[in-house]
């Protein structure tokens, strides 16, 4: 790149008070030069002239002539026939001079022809490089200023609103799954296990899938699709299915590879919401825009997330929390993009509403959303335990709180899981807990005790979200559907009781390290009494924790 910037020279000359830039190779020669700056300032190219600095004094036309700057441009000065006349006269007689000279000497009459092609070839050269330089040169410097600026996001995690949405093709492609009818019935069900589905379980074009291909994110699309179709919102809505094939695609794309806030997640808290619409019955009390309001703010809800939350936002006065005031930074960035997928055409689900219907849709997936804001989880929860004792389905007010429970609980649902399903996604977020942390740390900002490496455990982290924060808030919605108690309230409950087991066995473990470290530091340490001492801290517990340690290994302490 360097040397192709040097073979070229840069001067700025005064038209009419205009400053020109001329771009020229230094191959050129001087007649070309002056031809080059004929056409610049609008002259006929065989137009005598000189060329002055802002000194006055003449400045030969070359390619090696003084480098300017467009604060000092030079001048150029038209001269008339009868000023230069008997000078170019003169001049072209001592061209013919040394013409024959060189002729003679060198013999160039015989390369005569080839020299003129090669001539008229270059100056044609010269005349079209000539207009095309400046803006290759502006070119080179917009693409310098874009890379440093992408480098620059990619660094700080800032966003904006010039983010360049994937456009889709215009025949999706992800191939089409045929879901068996066993893997539509555990759609259904909160114990779907997203992290791997038996080779039985979904067939592609009449043939079981591999393990390989099961990790295939095609798989979460085709179900996702599947969903839309069975709660019927596809046909109510008259939706196209390639319009709805090309924004799925479109939000899978728009899901960033975070340990946790990815499109794997985006289908789980759908995926439970489509469960809880079944297992609760909502399509009796609800009417279908709700229910598309419902499963449109699920898939949406974590949008283009950079894997820090709105507290690292704020303290770190990003881009996303100067542009929302602080307030639910990610929430309101999740609600731009998921409206600027929808502002497309080719992926607009919504475009068969009139714009009244669509304002309304979007007013309630904005309020969806952004009621995932942990910070309002306590509003929101009070606000709701005042209305389900009188709950009505006809009162707007009721319904809406109610659909702001339900993304809440669907949001941070991974523990109704089966352990086997729920355990991977605390290993996801602890691993984007702590690449925050060390952030913070390494940025001087304040970090948070649950999300800090070398304070926080499997066991710890979960308890108190469990107990304080899960629990309560199924059991309130547990007072309107019943029907979860069994499937989802229980094992909160199940889960929450396992992690105090495991926590008691870390503090056992810890005890005994403790003592046995104390031991070994006196003068005279008697192994015999060390063993003795180890069986009196109760035995069975002592065995219980080299039994689960082998299970658990470095996972329960999370360290590195």
């Amino acid at each position: 790149m360097g040397s192709a910037s040097s073979a070229y020279r840069v001067i700025y000359l005064d038209v009419d008070g205009r400053i020109q830039k001329v771009v020229f190779s230094k191959f050129c020669s001087p007649y070309d030069i002056k031809e080059l700056f004929c056409t610049a300032v609008g002259l006929r190219r065989n137009t005598v002239l000189s060329l002055l600095d802002s000194a006055g004094a003449l400045v030969s036309i070359d390619p090696h002539m003084p480098h300017n700057t467009e604060r000092s441009p030079y001048k150029v000065v038209p001269l008339s026939g009868g000023q230069l006349g008997d000078k170019e006269e003169l001049f072209q007689n001592v061209l013919t001079q040394v013409a024959e000279q060189f002729s003679r000497a060198f013999k160039i009459n015989e390369l005569k022809t080839e020299v003129t092609n090669r001539l008229t070839m270059l100056e044609k050269r010269v005349e079209l490089e000539g207009m095309k330089v400046v803006e290759i040169e502006k070119c080179r410097s917009d693409i310098k200023k874009l890379r440093e600026e992408m480098a620059s996001r990619n660094n700080s995690h800032f966003l904006d609103d010039n983010k360049m949405l994937t456009l889709r093709r215009d025949v999706p492609s992800y191939p089409k799954y045929h879901l068996s009818q066993e893997t539509m019935e555990a759609l259904r069900k909160p114990t779907f296990n997203v992290w791997q589905w038996e080779p039985n379980e979904v067939r592609r074009g009449g043939r079981p899938i591999t393990a390989k291909e099961s990790g295939n994110p095609a798989l979460m699309l085709s179900c996702l699709e599947h969903m839309y179709h069975d709660l019927d919102l596809v046909r109510d809505f008259n939706m196209n299915p390639v319009t709805l094939k090309r924004w799925l695609l479109c939000i899978h794309d728009n899901y960033r590879m975070n340990p946790f806030h990815n499109f794997r997640h985006c289908f789980c808290v759908t995926q439970m919401m489509y469960s809880m619409i079944c297992l609760c019955g909502l399509q009796e009390t609800f009417n279908q825009v709700d229910i598309l309001v419902l499963m449109t703010a699920a898939v949406c809800h974590d949008l283009d997330h950079p894997g820090y939350n709105n507290t690292y936002q704020i303290n770190a006065r990003t881009d996303l929390a100067v542009r929302y005031n602080d307030i639910s930074p990610l929430e309101n960035h999740h609600c731009a993009v998921a409206f600027q997928i929808l502002s497309q055409p080719d992926c607009n689900i919504l475009s068969t509403f009139d714009p009244e219907s669509f304002q309304h849709i979007r007013q309630g997936i904005i309020t969806l959303i952004l009621a995932t804001d942990m910070a309002r989880h306590g509003e929101i929860l009070d606000s709701f335990r005042h209305k389900v004792d009188s709950f009505d389905f006809t009162d707007e007010e009721h319904v809406t709180c109610l659909k702001t429970m339900l993304i809440k609980c669907c949001d941070v649902s991974n523990e109704v899981r089966p352990m086997e399903v729920a355990e991977p996604w605390v290993d996801c977020l602890l691993e984007e807990y702590f690449t925050q942390s060390d952030r913070e740390k390494a940025e001087g900002l304040p970090v948070a005790p649950f999300m800090d490496r070398e304070k926080v455990t499997k066991p710890t982290a979960q308890i108190g979200f469990i107990k304080f924060v899960l629990i309560p808030m199924f059991e309130t919605v547990m007072k309107l559907f019943p029907q979860i108690e069994e499937v989802m309230v229980q094992p909160l409950r199940e889960s929450r009781d396992r992690y105090e087991e495991l926590k008691q066995i870390d503090d056992a473990m810890t005890e005994v390290k403790s003592y046995l470290c104390a031991e070994k530091e006196k003068p005279e340490f008697d192994y015999r009494k060390r063993e003795m001492r180890a069986q009196e801290l109760n035995p069975p517990l002592v065995v219980k924790v080299h039994s689960q340690y082998e299970d658990y290994g470095d996972k329960a302490t999370l360290t590195d």
